[in-house]
């Protein structure tokens, strides 16, 4: 039994293939496109997913008929591409946040839960509650459009002149910048209640609010409210279901540094690797299966192991920055060791030499990544966070001067903590390093440039390579 969850026609669309009830692959299409953030199902993604045969089920990651009326209502065009008309097999349609929903909660090791979602939008909802418990998920409360804290943050990051919908996360870089509580008090007077409740049509933007405000100040603002708003929604969501354990899932679960507040409501708490729309073709496939599977982020096109890791560390330490390109890439925004560009974080001017490399703003931060038997050590974990593996938390540094070149200004790192049974071969790049160096900390970036898909095949890697003088291991 082959079946395919599919993600597609809003932004970043994605495959997962499942064999039986085990998945087998995921990813996104800008991967196979280059097109960042695509909206549509690649056909080399199409051709990649049929080597594990032609689908007997096709799950779609929301119900387009509830979408269709949205859409009219916010008036939006109505055109999208149906390419599964080609193959003979059955649909299923499941609502955008149960998708969402399953894709967190069949993944994690819970048996019972609370489960948050929040996004910008999907058919019409844009925040849901859930409570989850053997194979069943149960709604508990959900907000509607045009209310959106997604929505809104999303147009914030459009009035400080970034792209909506991809620049997000830069927009939470730059707040570290500004003040947070200068433009709060307006925001939540103009724009979003802290009942979530929008004040006016975001889905149009903001883009004539607060004129002659710095950047700076509206991007510090806008985190502050949201983890304002996000720690009212985590409040919503442990009491109503009592559990002390979450799924946090959603586009708004990869703002990592508002993240960390999850802990403040419950004991522990999963964030998949893929929590936006992409993450949700995996989803829809187990909202149909309802099962529980075992989950790895390294679901992508495949390029074999050839490079030793001695060798890396030997480049590493004559020329301080070098890409790896190996084994499966990873499925999600975040660059986790198989597709990423790594340095000596030690290094003078490492982070500026970095910035330079992706062509991107020079306030922007870099993740550290460190064997988790390191982590607390260099930074501070505490009883409740003692891992991060997928760079979903902002934590302090606690040796901010020796590991500057992964540390923002505000003394946090991304930080991706590495087990041995996970990840062997980057666990062991890692302790390699330390031999060399006396320190296990890498930093880790995606490899791409500013605005680029991260690479995906040996062409992708040889045509980058060659343009940016940058040596990159397979």
């Amino acid at each position: 039994m082959i079946t395919w969850g599919i993600s597609s026609n809003s932004h970043n669309a994605a495959l997962a293939v499942f064999c039986n009830d085990s998945l087998v692959f995921a990813s996104e299409s800008e991967r196979f496109s280059r097109i960042k953030n695509d909206p549509n199902i690649d056909e080399h993604l199409i051709f990649h997913a049929l080597q594990y045969g032609e689908p007997d089920l096709i799950c779609w990651y929301e119900k387009p008929w509830k979408k269709k009326l949205r859409q009219l209502r916010s008036g939006q065009g109505l055109g999208e591409k149906n390419f599964t008309k080609y193959f003979d097999c059955k649909h299923k349609f499941f609502d955008h946040h149960y998708s969402h929903a399953c894709a967190g909660y069949f993944t994690s090791k819970y048996r019972n839960c609370a489960v948050l979602v929040v996004d910008a939008i999907g058919e019409s909802t844009t925040m849901s509650i859930w409570s989850a418990g053997g194979n069943r998920l149960h709604l508990r409360y959900k907000l509607e459009y045009p209310n959106s804290v997604g929505l809104w943050y999303s147009a914030m990051t459009q009035r400080i002149g970034l792209k909506p919908n991809e620049d997000e996360y830069i927009l939470m870089a730059l707040s570290s910048y500004g003040d947070r509580t200068k433009l709060t008090s307006k925001i939540l007077n103009d724009l979003i209640g802290i009942d979530f409740q929008a004040k006016r049509n975001l889905h149009r933007g903001c883009l004539d609010w607060a004129p002659g405000e710095s950047d700076e100040d509206i991007a510090a603002a806008t985190q502050h409210v949201y983890e304002v708003l996000f720690a009212n929604a985590l409040r919503k969501a442990r009491e109503l279901v009592g559990s002390n354990k979450l799924v946090l899932t959603g586009g708004c679960a990869l703002n990592c540094v508002a993240n960390s507040k999850a802990y403040d409501f419950f004991d522990d708490v999963w964030i998949m690797p893929a929590p936006g729309d992409s993450g949700s073709a995996i989803g829809a496939v187990l909202a149909h299966t309802r099962k529980r599977i075992k989950f790895s982020p390294y679901l992508g096109y495949k390029i074999p192991h050839e490079e030793k890791n001695r060798t890396i560390v030997d480049h590493l330490n004559n020329h301080h920055v070098c890409g790896l390109a190996r084994g499966r890439a990873e499925f999600g925004p975040r660059a986790l060791g198989a597709r990423s560009l790594i340095a000596n974080p030690m290094h003078p001017g490492i982070k500026e030499i970095v910035n330079g490399i992706k062509e991107r703003q020079p306030y922007r931060p870099f993740s550290p990544m460190v064997p988790i038997e390191y982590a607390s050590k260099y930074f501070d974990m505490h009883q409740d966070l003692v891992e991060s593996p997928f760079m979903q938390y902002a934590i302090k540094c606690k040796k901010p001067e020796l590991l500057h070149g992964v540390v923002h200004v505000d003394n946090t790192s991304r930080v991706q903590t590495v087990k041995k049974c996970d990840a062997p071969k980057l666990h062991d790049l890692l302790m390699r390093w330390k031999h060399v160096s006396g320190h296990p900390v890498l930093l880790n970036t995606s490899l791409n440039v500013k605005g680029q898909p991260i690479l995906n095949d040996k062409y992708d890697v040889k045509l980058w390579s060659e343009k940016h003088g940058i040596k990159v291991f397979s």
